[in-house]
């Protein structure tokens, strides 16, 4: 876990803002920005996780730094909602951290392998609607209300290493199609997501004031959480440091994103793969 006295005090007397608060790294850039002195707005679509990720991290953390709010980054009304409900609370987020995504893991797929062959028009819209769309509005009301009462912030989008590198299709091979031809595969659906996160984060970076809003993007690799040997293997085999990211490894980089440390970079995507796109 991090914590220097020097960290202990970066972000002290701020808010930061988590979309997907719930799901796998939401809670770590949570712990990254109370370490560094931060208050934290944890949210999610899905309450009942929401409500137990907030209740593991107000285990360590004072429980006064630490709120929760419901929220549907697909919605501009429910988007719209939170930012007003904190406004009344007199909580004015000078952080935000999009890190809300769909990416279905293979035996969590509803429509077939996740080939272009099986992907619905719904499930199409659905992931664009949350991954991108919600990045989208979540940035705009986040500008909105930092504005509005003449603050600075920061923004970091949270992409993927494969929003600038083709994913190897053969690492999802299942043992009953080896061959690849009619297996698993990463479904397109998040690799145009995830570049858009990355455009949208360079757009947006020439669109504000630059003395108001700073805005970065996160590419991470991907995060070992027990998956299948057979397939941490054949990821951990294209990538220079010969294995997975821990869950923990990405704490130190939004730390570093969020805060003044970073105050010369505006429009970067940030990539943390364990050199997987240098090959």
């Amino acid at each position: 876990m991090l914590g220097s006295t020097y960290s202990r005090s970066l972000l002290e007397g701020q808010f930061g803002l988590i979309t997907g608060g719930a799901g796998l790294l939401g809670p770590r850039h949570a712990i990254a920005l109370l370490e560094a002195g931060a208050s934290v707005v944890l949210t999610d679509v899905n309450e009942t996780a929401l409500t137990s990720a907030s209740a593991h991290l107000k285990d360590i953390y004072p429980k006064e730094k630490i709120i929760t709010r419901v929220l549907d980054v697909s919605s501009s009304s429910s988007v719209t909602g939170v930012f007003q409900d904190l406004h009344s609370a007199g909580i004015t987020p000078s952080i935000l951290i999009n890190n809300a995504a769909i990416d279905a893991k293979q035996n969590q797929i509803s429509d077939g392998t996740g080939r272009l062959e099986d992907i619905s028009y719904e499930r199409w819209r659905k992931e664009f609607d949350v991954g991108l769309y919600g990045t989208f509005i979540m940035c705009r009301e986040f500008a909105n209300s930092l504005l509005a009462v003449q603050e600075e912030g920061v923004i970091v989008n949270i992409a993927s290493d494969l929003s600038i590198i083709a994913p190897n299709q053969s690492i999802y091979k299942s043992e009953d199609d080896l061959s690849g031809i009619s297996g698993p595969v990463k479904p397109v659906t998040y690799c145009l997501v995830k570049a858009g996160v990355v455009a949208l984060t360079k757009y947006l970076a020439t669109y504000w004031p630059s003395e108001t809003i700073r805005i970065n993007a996160l590419s991470p690799g991907g995060v070992y959480v027990g998956q299948d040997p057979a397939f941490v293997s054949r990821l951990s085999s294209l990538i220079p440091l010969n294995r997975m990211a821990n869950v923990d490894e990405y704490q130190g980089a939004i730390q570093f994103l969020a805060s003044s440390m970073s105050s010369y970079m505006h429009g970067h995507n940030l990539i943390i793969d364990g050199g997987r796109s240098i090959w």
